[in-house]
């Protein structure tokens, strides 16, 4: 019988205990293993069955049970000891404290989804995964951030297999009350609210919830409350999921409700406003238009102004490698929902509009793009790897058609993992041995090779137990019944090589690459002297039935009673699988299209878990492969046949697997140590096990994108006067731009050049209303291909040497012929200004005709 309503009872813990509360309501619990050691002593039994859930433990355990504990002077002095490492842990100085003092004094870090534990599931893939270890890693850094979403009453789907092999998404309801959540409340005790208007006078209306994380305080926007009509209600109802508009009403929420929770969070709590928003992808962009209004109807400023100093404190992270990834809504669509009755009396919708057109060549005029509103409402932005951002210029080119690809302003910063969160007990504390030996490097004595291995085999073994347990699950879920099952006593060897293979399963990360040859996969698998296997895993969205077909082959592959103790799919793929199969892989298989990963994180916490890769050259694998950390699959990029392409790089991981990794894995000496194997875990960790740690990652923010972006809103915020002066500076060049040549360039006269010699350049320009203090002129030049163009040239100012009696400026400038071969130059005049952020930032730039 259903109940007709739901409330939770919660548990009363003993005045002895009221210090687990305060460790259950911070998340550092998630990351930290003396605190879940501590749980775990509440009932070790009931800790497992409630899946390491430190609420459902509390408010499961026996009212006798707390009693006892609350009179164990032990128990008792553990409880207090962890609260008292965790306040020290929330107040001490740390990395951000002691760094430079020019960062920002807050940082407001919006994403559609955070994967913080397994627990709180508000994330479906690596985007939110990422987002939660960029939170993680800036509490233990110290770094002022104010992470910002939304909290989906059903979350991502929990996923299921048919008798078939079918994907099946079931959406269990997510209550706050029985999360590790507190209400944002007034000073007067009610709860907080924030509202954003919609068309037709309606309002959405949005309680705020806190989940800490450490240091950082997560702001969860959640519309499902009292105060909302039905379809109000619902608009945070499940993520990546509905219509066009429900999503454009979650963006909405997001960015600009978002940016009201920021406000109200301060005000309510003393926090310092932020300095700096960072936009983690395109689905929170909207918050530029709230800073705007703001700006405008708040401060007086005029439009143009407000964007200037918009603009300057953002940071737009892009991490789509492929245009369809994009979010883009019809025209008509958002002008509903920001015209009519819903228009801002400071923010006209043309003005809103005209952020995310499409208005470049090749462009849609009639859809808006939130890629291209984010990268025009933020002064800086970055990709998450060397190639995506390779990748990401030349998606975006067309927003600054003047300038070269390499020189279009997106950078990169390389994800980072969070290590305490992906790494297991067994190798930190192998970890913490090397560093006393002096690194992984120098740890022989201290880490020996048979603690290396034999550790690895304690978490093969771990890896082998829980998979069978969740495939058992499974099976029981596609309806076979316990006498059929016994075959899973048998899945998979902790002494057999295995390969880990997790991700969301769109069709660019190729899931069935290994199933190209069945007969080749079968014959690894059962290789009499050097088997392989495989745990997979992975969700393919609800919408896309082409994953979810990809995912059914490998179900009725893995079916197999001849080969179904060697490959395991194990449905659900989340935080908690992840933490078993990561540290229990002895190879992480990657094998995207490239170059359409990303980053592509989860190879670096197999790297951390002393694991190796075995990749595409794409994402983060392409600028740290070294030839010893892993295996390179060679990539038949550019070969235009899909299927010839797949049958390409199907075989070359085949013979990877047969020539090189599963000779190498079972070349074990007498101590039955495979010590070249071995080594090469002690290179991953001592090589890779810096540059993939999030720390490091948010550490580059810090430093390449926060701290300058603060300092450019500050430059600007002298009572508003640079961003007057900029917007002023911006409009007057944009007007003047037309009249703007280069009229003539001059060189050195002479027949032949050779290298060390210095080529003089003099170049004639008409600035027309502008002056050169307006401009920077420069000239071009370095190596030409055949048809004349420069590849990779190096950008020399030129100097003003003269006026004519024109009009006509003249600038001198010198190249050093520092190279032999074909060799080219031109001469260009692109706009300057001290409170420019980079040359290329108007998209204007004069060449010679």
């Amino acid at each position: 019988m259903r109940a007709i309503r739901r409330l939770m009872v919660r548990t009363v813990l003993p005045e002895p205990l009221a210090a687990l509360g305060d460790l259950v309501t911070n998340l550092r619990w998630s990351w930290h293993q003396p605190t879940q050691d501590l749980f775990s002593a509440v009932d070790p039994r009931l800790w497992e069955e409630v899946g390491r859930d430190p609420v459902r433990l509390l408010g499961e355990v026996t009212p006798e049970r707390l009693a006892g504990l609350a009179t164990d002077p032990a128990f008792l002095g553990r409880v207090q000891a962890t609260r008292d490492d965790l306040q020290h842990y929330l107040t001490e100085a740390r990395w951000y404290q002691d760094h430079d003092g020019r960062g920002p004094q807050g940082v407001a870090y919006f994403s559609p989804e955070f994967g913080i534990t397994h627990v709180l599931p508000q994330y479906s893939g690596g985007l939110g995964i990422l987002a939660g270890d960029h939170l993680k890693a800036a509490s233990d850094l110290g770094v002022p951030i104010i992470g910002v979403g939304l909290l989906y009453r059903h979350g991502y789907f929990v996923q299921s297999l048919s008798r078939e092999g079918w994907q099946q998404e079931r959406y269990p309801v997510v209550d706050p009350d029985n999360l590790p959540l507190v209400r944002l409340r007034e000073p007067d005790g009610t709860p907080a609210h924030i509202t954003v208007g919609m068309p037709g006078g309606r309002v959405l209306t949005a309680a705020v919830w806190v989940a800490q994380v450490g240091r950082v305080p997560l702001l969860l926007l959640d519309s499902y409350i009292d105060d909302n009509g039905p379809a109000e209600r619902d608009v945070t109802d499940r993520l990546y999921g509905g219509s066009r508009e429900h999503r454009l009403l979650q963006e909405l929420l997001l960015g600009v409700g978002g940016v009201r929770a920021v406000r109200a969070y301060c005000r309510i709590t003393g926090a310092p406003a932020p300095e700096v928003f960072h936009t983690n992808e395109g689905h929170a962009g909207f918050l530029g238009l709230e800073r705007i209004r703001e700006l405008v109807e708040e401060r007086g400023l005029t439009y143009e102004a407000a964007l200037e100093f918009t603009r300057a404190g953002t940071v737009f992270t892009t991490h789509t490698p492929v245009p369809a990834g994009i979010d883009r809504f019809p025209m008509d669509l958002v002008k509903q929902h920001f015209g009519g009755d819903n228009a801002s009396p400071g923010l006209a919708v043309e003005q809103i509009l005209a952020l995310g057109a499409e208005d470049y060549e090749g462009g849609d005029p009639s859809v808006f793009n939130m890629a291209v509103m984010g990268l025009r409402l933020a002064a800086r932005a970055n990709g998450v790897s060397t190639l995506h951002g390779e990748v990401s210029r030349g998606m975006f080119a067309g927003l600054w058609p003047s300038f070269d690809e390499r020189e279009v302003p997106i950078g990169s910063i390389t994800n980072g993992v969070h290590a305490p969160t992906w790494v297991a007990p067994e190798i930190l504390r192998l970890e913490e041995k090397a560093v006393a030996g002096g690194g992984w490097k120098d740890a022989t004595a201290a880490v020996s090779d048979a603690d290396l291995w034999t550790t690895k085999r304690a978490l093969r073994q771990r890896l082998v137990e829980a998979a069978r347990t969740r495939l058992r699950e499974a099976w029981r879920g596609r309806g076979a019944s316990e006498a059929e099952l016994g075959w899973i006593d048998d899945v998979l060897d902790p002494g057999v090589l295995t390969i880990g293979f997790a991700r969301r399963v769109p069709s660019y990360k190729r899931l069935t690459l290994m199933l190209r040859d069945p007969a080749r996969l079968k014959a690894l698998l059962l290789h009499p002297e050097r088997p392989v296997q495989f745990a997979i895993a992975g969700k393919a969205h609800p919408a896309d039935d082409g994953g979810k077909r990809m995912i059914q082959e490998m179900v009725r592959f893995a079916d197999d009673p001849e080969i179904r103790h060697r490959i395991v799919f194990l449905p659900d793929y989340g935080i908690a699988m992840a933490q078993d199969l990561y540290p229990g892989c002895d190879v992480w298989l990657n094998n995207p299209l490239r170059p359409y990963e990303a980053c592509g994180t989860s190879g670096m916490k197999a790297a951390l878990n002393a694991g190796l890769n075995l990749s595409v050259r794409d994402g983060w694998w392409d600028e740290w492969s070294d030839g010893v950390n892993g295996w390179d699959i060679p990539s038949a990029e550019g070969v235009d046949d899909p299927e010839y392409r797949d049958s390409i790089e199907a075989t070359a991981l085949y013979e990877l697997l047969e020539n090189e990794i599963g000779p190498r894995f079972y070349d074990n000496d007498a101590d039955d140590i495979p010590r070249r194997w071995v080594e090469q875990l002690r290179h991953t960790l001592t090589t890779l096990g810096p540059k993939v740690q999030a720390t490091r990652m948010v550490r580059d923010y810090v430093e390449a994108l926060y701290t300058p972006a603060a300092e450019s809103s500050r430059s600007l915020n002298s009572d508003f006067g640079g961003a007057v002066s900029l917007a002023d500076w911006k409009e007057r060049v944009r007007a003047a731009w037309p009249q703007v040549s280069v009229d003539h360039v001059e060189t050195t006269a002479v027949d032949t050049f050779e290298r060390g010699q210095t080529l003089q350049v003099h170049a004639f320009v008409s600035l027309g209303s502008l002056t050169p203090s307006d401009v920077s002129v420069q000239v071009l030049h370095g190596p030409v291909d055949d048809g004349d163009n420069l590849r990779e040239p190096v950008v020399t100012p030129m100097t003003m040497s003269e006026r004519s009696d024109t009009g006509a400026y003249r600038f001198d400038g010198e190249v050093l012929l520092g190279r032999t071969g074909a060799f080219g130059y031109t001469v260009r005049v692109v706009p300057q200004h001290p409170l420019l952020e980079d040359g290329a930032e108007l998209g204007l730039a004069a060449l010679p005709a």
